[in-house]
């Protein structure tokens, strides 16, 4: 405990959207636990507040609020807060996400103008509205979230262009952002995410589970924990010489393969 004393921590798309614990809502209570005082940026308040209630009955500080930060202006309100309410900004870590199906033939523009919003574009306004005030704080750290679609081609599946090509981008804006501020003191790290069951993935069944628990070497489940575990490394002043990594969170999806027999 304490890896985080002193720090204050914005998590964007923090409340899980169904019932359990999300990779977001994980990530801000460890965060809180390590002693950071944590925003927790939702589009519903009142989910934003529940998770408040959970962080604060368990001794740690977190505030929730309102915003969608696909709207520049709602990106720079949740910077402003997090340092008029707590006095300073130290790390900032993007989960917002959605996904959507469909390949360059079937994918509707709609889908994919949503989905490079959402997932990709909101990235790239919380940081230039709280990398100023990371400036002003001394320094800072910044985690994305992306996904192994982002970084191997997934055969079999009915396809989902707009969500690879989003989580792709997300590594592309790591690497930016890292390269760009270093000399300010601002790290910028991803978190490649593979098949973590989480409640956004609930609704895939029992069987649908199996399959995926079996395509990892480890052939264990992922937990929103094991991202969250991650998180604070990356977020904490250990990983202060660590920046522009991609750190794959995946059970060695991406780096163990079967040899072909």
């Amino acid at each position: 405990m304490g890896r985080l004393t002193n720090k204050v921590a914005i998590v964007t798309g923090a409340a899980s959207q169904a019932e359990g614990v999300g990779n977001g809502a994980a990530v801000a209570m460890l965060f809180a636990r390590e002693g950071a005082r944590v925003v927790l940026v939702n589009r519903s308040l009142e989910r934003g507040r529940a998770l408040e209630d959970a962080i604060r009955a368990e001794g740690g500080e977190a505030t929730a609020f309102a915003a969608d930060v696909t709207r520049p202006e709602a990106a720079e309100a949740m910077a402003a807060f997090a340092v008029e309410h707590y006095g300073r900004l130290d790390i900032l870590h993007n989960n917002v996400g959605v996904g959507a199906g469909g390949n360059t033939v079937t994918v509707s523009l709609d889908d994919w103008n949503r989905l490079l919003q959402t997932n990709l574009t909101s990235a790239m306004l919380c940081c230039g509205a709280c990398i100023p005030r990371m400036r002003a704080s001394g320094g800072g750290s910044i985690v994305n979230v992306s996904s192994t679609a982002g970084v191997i081609g997934l055969s079999g599946t009915p396809g989902a262009v707009a969500y690879t090509a989003t989580k792709a981008g997300l590594q592309g804006l790591t690497l930016s952002v890292a390269a760009d501020h270093a000399a300010e003191g601002i790290r910028a790290n991803c978190l490649v995410v593979g098949t973590v069951a989480t409640p956004l993935v609930a609704h895939l069944g029992e069987e649908a589970r199996e399959r995926r628990r079996k395509a990892v070497p480890l052939q264990t489940e992922g937990t929103a924990w094991d991202v969250a575990y991650a998180a604070v490394y990356l977020a904490s002043d250990e990983a202060r010489w660590v920046t522009g990594v991609m750190l794959p969170i995946d059970g060695g999806f991406q780096s163990i393969q079967p040899w072909p027999r």
